[in-house]
């Protein structure tokens, strides 16, 4: 059974202790928010379209007025 293809739970859990140790517990959450506002603005990023840029109505020509 391999949930996260070769890569068992035994490995799952010595990389958690190596960001552990590396990061420390204290900084985690806050590693954390960081990763996920970063993930959830990218996704915004994607998600939002711009507008076309129009242009002014000041550009845009009259027809002349005749007299």
């Amino acid at each position: 059974m391999f949930l996260f293809g070769p890569i068992g739970p035994t490995e799952l859990l010595l990389i958690l202790l190596l960001v552990v140790i590396i990061f420390g517990a204290r900084r985690l959450p806050e590693l954390g928010k960081g990763l996920g506002e970063g993930i959830r603005n990218f996704k915004k990023g994607f998600s939002t379209k711009e507008p076309e840029e129009k242009k002014p109505d000041s550009e845009k020509t009259a027809p002349p007025d005749k007299k």
